[in-house]
């Protein structure tokens, strides 16, 4: 049998820090301070604590070089069928199902031409069921006022780097049309469930911020899309799922947006819990429509039990096919940066589009990616998660702070009352 390390690891030192009221009795400063070596690969996506041994024998091993598993010096030997058990080091062939299908991810890995530090960035900032409200409520940084006093002030809103006089004043113009609609831009968090979207505004807003406009086809099977957002190479990598909640003439649940034929595909639907389970037992899959309660308890696991996104009539997962932006960009240090920058292209337009037909819009990046990836059958490696956008029918009445200082959406509201 042969090996080789697998394609890329980071090894982490890190010191875990607990009170120990034995320490303090003791003069010391009543804390206990453990190190431990942590493997970070980004194609497990879950960190493994080595001992010394295994250590030894990874840090020996090539990422590109097969050698004979017999010709190990006889005291590393010892600590190979863990790191082959845990994916760290993989097999050129072994009948073990659990080490074949870490080989398997391992070449899957190579193949989509990652950076190693933006795979390990990806890798290890996704979530699975993670409440963010929680979380702010136990941090006590629910609003700003809140956030001031717990956080102190934050760096100052906008930076100076000149004397006053040596400002070069602009001239405020007059707004137009266009500067009105920037101004009632807001992140809506506040959905009105009870009116359904006209199919023809959904449509319109897909088309606008999602759909390809035209193409140019250099081969048969090397197309570039024009879309109304810029992107990395033209590359285009990111794909839409929706969770379709109140939309006429669409039955409520999951969907595939197909960008060339301007389509949805629809997409069976498992109701699942915070911890990825079928929520009552259940094997298999609901049928289209889904049921609409499960569906929104569906979209509260996703954005992190971000309840005041819940009711959003049309729910977008932005995900991208890293294959397709590495394909170009192999082993790019800015590979997975234009990545992120192409969410931050379409959430702005979304926003706009949204804007423009009356309807409010938002973006998160609070979301539970792991879970996700199980919902739409995506694999981390080559497609992702990275954020979650939607719109819908604002609401009559502001149940969860929006920020909108200049009363341009809501009535003026006191300063520091809702979340930030």
């Amino acid at each position: 049998m042969k090996i080789r390390r697998c394609a890329v690891v980071f090894l982490e030192p890190r010191e875990d820090v607990a009170f120990e009221l034995e320490s303090l009795l003791a003069g010391g400063d009543g804390l206990r301070r453990e190190r431990r070596w942590l493997a970070l690969a980004p194609h497990i996506g879950e960190e493994v604590e080595l001992d010394g041994t295994e250590r030894e024998l990874l840090g020996q091993l090539s990422p590109g070089q097969w050698i004979e598993a017999d010709g190990l010096d006889v005291d590393l030997a010892p600590a190979l069928p863990r790191l082959l058990t845990e994916g760290l080091v993989v097999a050129d062939s072994d009948g073990d199902a659990v080490r074949a299908g870490w080989r398997e991810r391992d070449a899957r890995f190579r193949e989509v031409h990652w950076h190693p530090l933006g795979a390990t960035l990806h890798a290890f900032t996704r979530w699975e069921g993670v409440d963010a409200v929680q979380n702010s409520k136990d941090s006590r940084t629910e609003t700003a006022v809140e956030m001031r006093q717990v956080l102190g002030a934050p760096p100052v809103e906008a930076a100076t780097r000149t004397e006053d006089d040596a400002r070069v004043a602009l001239p405020r113009i007059a707004p137009n049309d266009f500067d009105r609609l920037l101004a009632r831009r807001a992140t809506c968090r506040n959905f009105d469930p009870s009116r359904l979207l006209p199919f023809e505004a959904f449509a319109r807003v897909m088309q606008r911020v999602f759909a390809a406009q035209a193409e140019v086809r250099v081969s048969e099977d090397t197309v570039f899309l024009k879309k109304n957002v810029p992107s990395g190479g033209g590359l285009h990598p990111m794909e839409c799922y929706l969770v379709v909640q109140h939309v006429e003439g669409v039955a409520p649940g999951l969907y595939h947006y197909h960008a060339t034929d301007h389509a949805l595909e629809p997409l069976p639907f498992r109701a699942t819990d915070a911890a990825g389970g079928s929520e009552d037992g259940r094997e298999g899959d609901e049928a289209i429509p889904a049921e609409p309660s499960a569906l929104r308890r569906f979209v509260m696991d996703m954005v992190a039990q971000q309840h005041w996104f819940a009711d959003a009539h049309v729910v977008v997962l932005l995900s991208p096919r890293f294959d397709r932006t590495f394909w170009k960009y192999r082993q790019h240090a800015k590979g997975y940066r234009v990545v992120a920058l192409e969410g931050g292209h379409l959430s702005q337009t979304l926003y706009l589009s949204a804007t423009e037909a009356g309807l409010g819009a938002f973006i998160t990046g609070a979301i539970n990616e792991k879970q996700l990836e199980r919902a739409f059958g995506l694999d981390p490696v080559s497609q992702g998660a990275l954020a979650i956008c939607g719109f819908g029918w604002r609401g009559p009445v502001m149940e969860t702070a929006e920020l909108d200082p200049a009363g341009e959406v809501w009535a003026p509201a006191a300063p520091g009352m809702g979340p930030a």
